[in-house]
């Protein structure tokens, strides 16, 4: 209340006290006395009213009500005939601090709706300790996961060979490859293997020039752009640099050149590896190893150790005409080569039984990231010619899903046969006319189930690097079993015969059905189910299985 109104009701009182009093002379000594008095109420109206506002409202909404009924009750006190003034600030506008606890309790529901809270908090961390028990209890009961052994991009898909630059493309050299590096790159390839296109006359040991392309293939730029466009796909390029690839006179000249001829090759080795290619192939490398050690030492620690440039991931691949598996075993210890391709497969095209002793000596010799298969070696023809046409894919799959690295030729993928010759023209979808559509039906199956089977060996563990366990050997048939760790299990089964056979797997650890993935016979569908207790495969047909970790 102002000062302005406090003057207003004083003045209202002193008029209602005059009309009480008698009509008679008035004491000026009293009436000193009362106007005293009346300052005096006054001033302490002011002092309590600046008082009660700054007192504050702690009772909240409620409290603040029961104080504003209480005081329009009240009579107003009174004082030597003036009237004490109690002003107080309506409900509505009294400042809320907060509610005291028994406020708190009242408001919440009371002590019941605190135990409650507290028994669900409670019941919220038991149940969070029991999950966490739970899992410590699963972890440490779970059977430990292995390590993954180390490998290299050459370990990790199918190699291809392009040993004939004309024959792979119309363009008829490096420029054409290039073109075919989105189609390669769908089959999912890891690495080419091309050439060799250096300058090499026949039998001119003095004429040889690693370092210079030979003007039939292309020059450097286009080997240069070859490089950086496989790159983009995650394809690697490896260069043979066989050095007398054209001529007939040993794979390296004759012994009185072969020191100068390994020299000359060491400086060749570091420009193309400078130059960006990831690895290099080489025929012969069992007589050069035995017969030059020190300069065969040193280009194996220049291809293997790398460069300042590129010091990793380089791969050294020899090429060997021999077929015998105890041979290929003790090259691979003395020549130190990363892979050797070799002629162990072909050598045993009609006999099931020694093929499949053959695969499991070099597995239990080796290991497998050192091993490479192939069919026919560098330069001994396609698979559909050493097989036949109707066996092209049952290869397919065996070369895929063995422990090692896969090895194709170009034009493998199709069934492309040789016609005469170790380098027939490559066949594309668009060269192929109208009359020939059933020719391209037969390439485009050939070529999806060779990419549907590279892709899968890509991703599955257990076809990468699983082990390997022979199931099945007989005369006319093989199965085995690749295994990873936790990971699904792939049973690879296989009949060269011309009638139908039983492949026999009673007392291997499988269980009774598994799930059909790929097969040779397009009758088949994948995702059916195999009865493994009576597993019989047609003529010429291979299947791939699978069953989860844990059956």
């Amino acid at each position: 209340m102002n000062t302005e109104e406090t003057n207003v009701d004083v003045a209202d009182a002193r008029q209602e006290d005059k009309d009480a009093e008698p009509k008679e002379a008035a004491d000026p000594a009293k009436v000193a006395a009362d106007a005293d008095a009346t300052e005096a109420d006054v001033s302490e109206a002011d002092l309590d009213q600046e008082e009660q506002e700054k007192q504050p409202i702690t009772g909240g909404g409620v409290e603040a009500a029961e104080a504003l009924s209480s005081a329009m009750d009240e009579p107003p006190a009174e004082k030597n005939g003036s009237v004490k003034l109690k002003i107080i600030e309506e409900a509505g506008d009294a400042k809320f601090t907060g509610l005291n606890k028994e406020e708190l309790l009242r408001v919440a529901g009371g002590p019941g709706w605190v135990r409650a809270r507290w028994g669900l908090l409670l019941v919220f961390w038991l149940g969070w300790l029991g999950m966490l028990v739970g899992a410590v209890i699963i972890i440490l009961q779970a059977p430990g996961c292995r390590e993954l052994p180390t490998t290299n991009w050459w370990n990790d898909g199918p190699l291809y060979r392009i040993g004939n630059i004309h024959a792979f493309s119309d363009m008829q050299n490096l420029k054409g490859v290039e073109q075919k590096i989105n189609s390669l790159s769908k089959l999912k390839v890891k690495g080419l293997v091309v050439g060799p296109i250096h300058v090499a006359p026949p039998d001119e040991d003095m004429r040889l020039r690693f370092e210079e392309v030979s003007p039939d293939a292309g020059n450097l730029d286009q080997f240069k752009s070859l490089i950086q466009t496989a790159h983009k796909k995650g394809i690697s390029v490896v260069l043979d640099l066989t050095p007398n690839y054209q001529g007939t006179s040993g794979p390296w000249f004759s012994s009185s050149s072969v020191t100068n001829v390994a020299e000359r090759l060491k400086s060749a080795l570091v420009f193309w590896l400078n130059e960006g290619v990831d690895g290099i192939q080489l025929l012969g490398v069992e007589y050069v190893a035995s017969e030059v050690p020190s300069l065969w030492t040193d280009i194996r620690a220049i291809v293997q150790n790398g460069t300042d440039k590129y010091p990793n991931n380089k791969v050294l691949i020899g090429v060997t005409e021999s077929s015998s598996a105890e041979n290929v075993s003790a090259l691979l210890s003395s020549t130190g080569v990363d892979l050797l391709i070799s002629r162990v497969l072909s050598s045993g095209a009609t006999d099931a039984t020694g093929r499949a002793q053959v695969i499991q000596d070099l597995y239990y010799s080796h290991s497998q990231t050192k091993l490479a298969w192939s069919l026919g070696g560098q330069g001994g023809g396609h698979i559909a010619s050493l097989v036949g046409q109707a066996n092209v894919k049952l290869y397919q799959l065996l070369l895929m899903t063995l422990p090692g690295t896969p090895i194709f030729s170009y034009g493998d993928e199709i069934g492309l046969m040789d016609k005469g010759t170790k380098f027939p023209k490559m066949q594309w979808d668009e060269e192929l006319n109208e009359t020939l559509q059933e020719e391209l039906a037969e390439r485009q199956s050939c070529r999806n189930f060779f990419r549907s089977v590279s892709e899968l060996r890509g991703k599955e563990w257990s076809l990468l690097f699983g082990d390997f366990t022979l199931l099945s050997n007989s005369s006319s048939s093989m199965a085995y079993l690749r295994v990873w760790d936790q990971s699904d299990r792939y049973l690879a089964a296989f009949n060269w015969a011309a009638e139908e056979a039983a492949v026999l797997l009673s007392g291997a650890a499988v269980p009774p059905h598994a799930t059909l993935v790929f097969s040779t016979n397009s009758s088949v569908l994948p995702g059916s189910r195999v009865d493994l207790a009576n597993l019989r495969l047609g003529p010429g047909q291979a299947a791939l299985i699978k069953y989860p970790y844990g059956e």
